[in-house]
């Protein structure tokens, strides 16, 4: 069973950072045509979710407008942690945040920041910046 667990959320002030990690298990395949890309989206108070960050298994990113200035996505070593850095927070970017993953069997798995892609979703992690 394919599990994402967020952890990192928190409450910070304007200007502070915080790093999310997702950790994700129970990818079990082998095949070297077995590819998983990942994302991040967030939904703030009474809006849509909506892409933040994503990285492919060619390992690209893709970043919502100008907020890679501020955010980047990366993963672990290991490659079952992915994880949200973000700087320079604002109030606007008070939401949930949610990791996503997908899984490809044709040996490529782009970066996209379209919910639509994605099968696996995590529970979330509350991110709230006071000012």
């Amino acid at each position: 069973q394919v599990q994402l667990v967020e952890s990192g959320g928190g409450s910070v002030q304007s200007g502070g950072s915080l790093r999310l990690p997702c950790e994700v298990s129970g990818f079990t395949s082998s095949s070297l045509k077995t590819t998983y890309c990942w994302a991040w989206f967030r939904q703030p108070p009474g809006k849509g979710r909506e892409g933040v960050a994503s990285i492919g298994s060619d390992g690209r990113h893709s970043y919502a407008g100008a907020i890679q200035v501020r955010f980047s996505i990366s993963q672990g070593t290991a490659k079952n942690t992915v994880y949200l850095q973000m700087h320079s927070l604002n109030v606007e970017d008070t939401a949930m945040y949610y990791c996503a993953a997908d899984v490809r069997f044709d040996g490529f798995c782009p970066a996209t920041l379209s919910n639509m892609a994605y099968e696996f979703w995590g529970q979330g992690t509350q991110v709230t910046v006071a000012s």
